[in-house]
């Protein structure tokens, strides 16, 4: 039996995702939760095998998240199920160390697949998104685009940025100083040759890191 732990913020997917798991006998969904701190408690009472992540949270990310729990966890496999598209974060989600990538458009039959997949210690991938991160990394090697020029911090202070928090919000949620996120936004505005806010939250939405 696999034991899946949920980690999504929104209720109807944690419950769409619980009613397609239910069909399967071989997988136990034995949790859920809202954000990465919740995860972290969650692993040390639930012992799950396979965790369902998302990327954008409330609080610790999906990013933060995984990193930390495959470093503390190794034996637990992440599999991460999300709205953006691949090449904003596969290859970040990848290096974080999850096994497998998928967008939340995808059937059954690859959930299921790429559950079984991580289980067994093997990455997942679609074919078609393989390809397409294989070309892309092999661009990345002549030219660094916008968002592969950012390190993960600064996508993080982006994404809390374009989606209307504050800048004492976001150092409480990084757990970082107030100054540390003001040189983020000020490093973030030079990388991408940007004036203000409003500048990095059209570029955000232009380059789907957050959901509208």
């Amino acid at each position: 039996m696999i034991r899946v732990l949920i980690v999504d913020d929104h209720d109807i997917v944690r419950e769409g995702l619980k009613r397609i798991l239910a069909e399967y006998r071989d997988v136990e969904v034995v949790g859920e939760a809202t954000c990465g701190e919740e995860a972290i408690q969650l692993i040390r009472k639930l012992n799950p095998d396979v965790i369902l992540m998302d990327i954008s949270m409330p609080g610790m990310d999906g990013l933060e998240a995984t990193k930390r729990i495959t470093e503390r966890w190794p034996k637990v496999k992440v599999l991460v199920l999300t709205v953006h598209p691949e090449d904003t974060y596969a290859v970040r989600i990848l290096k974080a160390g999850a096994l497998g990538y998928l967008q939340k458009n995808c059937g059954p039959d690859d959930l299921i697949t790429g559950i079984r997949t991580v289980y067994q210690g093997a990455r997942f991938l679609l074919p078609e998104v393989a390809q397409r991160l294989a070309y892309r990394l092999l661009e990345e090697k002549k030219d660094l685009g916008p968002i592969e020029s950012l390190s993960d911090r600064e996508l993080q202070v982006l994404h809390h940025l374009a989606s209307g928090l504050e800048m004492k919000e976001i150092a409480a949620k990084l757990r970082i100083s107030y100054k540390t996120v003001e040189t983020y936004r000020a490093r973030l505005m030079e990388k991408l040759k940007l004036r203000n806010v409003a500048d990095l939250t059209r570029f955000a939405i232009q380059h789907k890191l957050i959901c509208l």
